[in-house]
């Protein structure tokens, strides 16, 4: 027996039957034919040729009192699909087109779809207003949203890109299957990997995902400077996001807290770049950072670093020590990790055992037991120290003095037969031994252990495209140069920009160093609780060149400018 087509009809469906816009008969067959579409029955009754999408727009405006709106006369890039989760916007077929204070403007056809205001209402916790439009013209502009951002990756992407050139790790099978198809997006899949392989080829040290309310924008750290390098649709920030976590071991569903993890990108069978990938929740999404960590900077060697001969020689010096401690200090991206690692890599012999600590490890080094610090399971630096000394070392490495306890055992181990590499966070060699003294470490284990501290700055390099200036005399003296240096066989250049450079003049970066080997005088002033400033004057005595002075030559060299290298070291 045939149902009552009166009673299954619902919403606008029965709207238009008791205003006998539609017969009964009508509406119900277009309700059946088109029952688990969204707005299938008014485009199955415009098909039918039964009322234009026109007039059904205009009839439900009319009947439940909303605005009509045509939505192809807006601009697609007013559109604010980020104001809502985009699920909502492929489930319910809507598009939020304004806000305004705590209230949101919905676009929809179907004024009567109040599940989909509810939807909307509870994930936004906005109020929200509807607007009525057209539901061909409605969907027109959400497969727009998707088509331009896919067209403007496509763009940015190019067509000649290597999609498999990403190792894969496979996800956890408790991800949720909606999130893991975010994810498999190829054009997303195919930009990230082009914006890494861009980053690699450009020299990059640090890739920025970042999002904001407007837009959504991607930076390089090249020689130090961050500097744009796309902006794609602000649409697909959580798939890239969901992207990055997911070949990063990451958890896809959670977004409230900041994660670390790493990622590899193979480009060959004897070359693969390792990331170091952290994400932040940020107002307006995932901020991800992205760390790259070539192995094969520490391979360089410790010619290619730019220390001048004197300093390389005493560097050398003392890592060819059987025990004893050598600090390198210097700010955050100072190079200070790649200076340990070609001395680890110098070190790394079949007969020597080497162990590190460090938060994270940023190189892997083949023949190096290398141990990642996780403070909340209760592996401290101190802790992986203490077991280190029980694992028979020859070479210890810590990634960073912290604490007292850190550096008490550390120099207990530098006193007992073990060379100690580590970092500290100081301004210049003199006052690191100053800051241990700080930290409570006695003066006579300070001047018993330590051997040598290295201070180092990064410059960046002048291009080929460099030229010649005319600064004057006075200019140069108040730099630091002397009168002995001004003696006409050399000339300082400064950045001119062009392609090779990117416009900026610099290509590359050069090291600034001050290695200060701790001799029987300083250790004297040491023992005497003696401040930096003696240190230094001593360190002066000793031959030792500090920050600028070593800045200085590297400008003599024409290796990099004078304006750099005043902005890097400290008068």
């Amino acid at each position: 027996m045939a149902a009552n087509p009166q009673t299954a009809l619902t919403g606008l469906a029965r709207a238009l039957v008791q205003q006998n816009r539609l017969t009964e008969a009508d509406a119900a067959a277009c309700t059946s034919e088109q029952q688990n579409k969204v707005n299938g029955f008014i485009l199955e009754a415009a098909r039918r040729g039964l009322l234009g999408e026109r007039d059904i727009a205009r009839f439900a405006a009319d009947t439940f009192g909303h605005p009509l709106l045509d939505i192809s006369a807006l601009d697609p890039s007013n559109i604010l699909v980020d104001a809502i989760d985009r699920k909502l916007i492929g489930k319910h077929h809507v598009l939020p087109i304004a806000k305004r204070g705590n209230r949101l403007t919905v676009a929809l056809a179907d004024p009567t779809n109040l599940r989909a205001l509810d939807e909307i209402r509870f994930q936004s916790g906005l109020s929200v207003d509807p607007v009525v439009v057209e539901a061909s013209k409605l969907l027109a502009a959400i497969d727009k949203q998707g088509e331009s951002a896919k067209e403007t990756l496509e763009a940015l992407t190019g067509d000649e890109f290597d999609m498999d050139m990403l190792e894969q790790d496979t996800p956890s099978e408790a991800a949720a299957d909606d999130a893991q198809a975010e994810v498999d997006d190829a054009p997303v899949v195919r930009f990230i990997q082009k914006v890494l392989i861009d980053a690699i080829n450009e020299g990059a040290s640090d890739i920025h995902f970042e999002p904001y309310e407007k837009y959504y924008r991607i930076r390089v750290r090249t020689d130090g400077t961050l500097r744009e390098v796309a902006q794609p649709p602000l649409v697909l920030r959580e798939k890239i996001a969901a992207r990055i976590k997911v070949i990063s071991r990451l958890d896809i569903s959670e977004k409230r807290v900041p994660q670390d993890g790493r990622m590899k990108l193979v480009l060959s069978k004897n070359k693969a770049i390792d990331f170091r990938v952290s994400t932040l929740p940020t107002l307006h999404g995932e901020k991800i950072v992205m760390r790259i960590l070539d192995p094969s900077s520490a391979m360089l060697g410790v010619d290619a670093l730019g220390y001048d001969p004197e300093q390389k020689a005493a560097l050398l010096e003392a890592i060819e020590r059987p025990y004893g401690m050598i600090l390198v200090t210097g700010p955050t991206g100072s190079g200070k990790t790649v200076s340990l690692y070609t001395c680890l890599n110098i070190l790394n012999k079949a007969g020597v055992n080497i162990s590190t600590a460090e938060d994270p490890a940023e190189i892997n080094l083949p023949g190096i037991n290398q141990v990642n610090v996780n403070e909340k399971a209760g592996l401290t630096f101190a802790f992986a120290l203490r077991a280190f000394l029980r694992q028979d070392p020859d070479v210890i490495m810590v990634g960073e003095i912290r604490d007292l306890e850190t550096s008490e055992i550390s120099i207990k181990a530098a006193q007992t037969g073990h060379l100690v590499l580590s970092t500290l966070h100081t301004n210049d060699a003199p006052t690191t031994l100053e800051r241990l003294r700080n930290m409570g470490v006695a003066a006579f284990n300070i001047a018993s252990s330590v051997i040598l501290i290295t201070a180092q700055r990064l410059a960046r390099r002048l291009c080929s495209c460099k030229q010649a200036l005319d600064i004057p005399h006075d200019a140069l003296i108040e730099a630091g140069f002397s009168e002995t240096d001004l003696d006409g066989s050399w000339t300082p250049y400064g950045p001119v920009g062009c392609d090779k450079c990117k416009g900026s003049g610099y290509k590359g970066r050069v090291g600034i160093y001050q290695v200060m080997p701790i001799t029987d005088e300083i250790a004297r002033i040491i023992m005497n609780n003696g401040n930096s400033i003696e240190i230094a004057a001593q360190a002066e005595l000793d031959g030792v060149m500090d920050l600028r002075r070593s800045g200085l030559r590297k400008v003599k060299a024409g290796m990099t400018s004078l304006a750099e290298v005043l902005a890097t070291t400290n008068d």
